[in-house]
């Protein structure tokens, strides 16, 4: 005996069952398990270091599967660059000489905004991600170069077309940063290894040390 076919009714009742039990995950609940990955990442890598961070440990920390971390990361290299870009690059110091301000000089466009950021830097996590990659770089150097690649480089071409807009508009009398932007940069890396490093007992403020090396730099056309 041949079964009744389904009414149209019931055909779409069972269609919509269906749609409801294969649907993914909301893009919204992508995102917010893919950040929770990310911090738990950044957790495991600022209390534990580059090397005895595991993919495991990060799983565990995120109150996720370990395999469901690998639907978003190839592995703890990929997720160091993701760490790098949300804590780094994503609210990277505004230095872009496209936003000086007519009639503004770039001793003041540094001081607006860099200056406050540097005096900052202990205080969020940029420091020790930066002393992550100087103790562990040598032994991966997959970090020293998503590091350099994604941080150093672009700030140091920054810091090269700001300091060619200063040439330009007299307020440095030579090339010298412009041949090498990391003279104004350095005060930050010394601070950094100083305080970790060096003499932990007595650290430095990293942003009065950054805001002297402006002062002789840029001061009645320093350098």
């Amino acid at each position: 005996m041949q079964k009744a076919p389904q009414s149209a009714g019931k055909r779409s009742i069972v269609r919509t069952q269906s749609i409801k039990r294969t649907r993914g995950t909301s893009p919204e609940k992508t995102a917010q398990t893919r950040q929770s990955i990310v911090d738990a990442a950044l957790a495991e890598f600022l209390e534990n270091g580059f090397a005895n961070t595991t993919v495991e440990s990060v799983a565990k920390r995120a109150g996720v599967a370990k395999g469901l971390i690998y639907r978003y990361f190839i592995g703890k290299e990929a997720l160091f660059s993701a760490v790098v870009q949300q804590e780094i690059v994503n609210a990277h110091l505004d230095v872009d000489d496209a936003k000086l301000r007519p009639d503004e000089s770039v001793e003041n466009f540094l001081r607006r905004t860099l200056v406050a950021s540097i005096y900052d830097i202990e205080k969020k996590s940029r420091a020790d991600i930066a002393r992550m990659v100087i103790a562990e770089g040598a032994r991966f150097p997959a970090i020293a170069e998503i590091y350099r690649r994604d941080v150093i480089d672009p700030l140091l071409q920054k810091v090269k077309r700001l300091a060619a807009a200063a040439r330009k508009s007299g307020e440095l009398r030579d090339d010298r940063i412009i041949k090498h932007p990391h003279l104004l940069l350095a005060p930050i890396w010394a601070g950094i290894v100083i305080n970790k490093f060096l003499d932990r007992e007595h650290p430095i403020n990293i942003g009065e040390l950054f805001e002297v090396q402006i002062d002789t730099l840029f001061s009645k056309g320093g350098a």
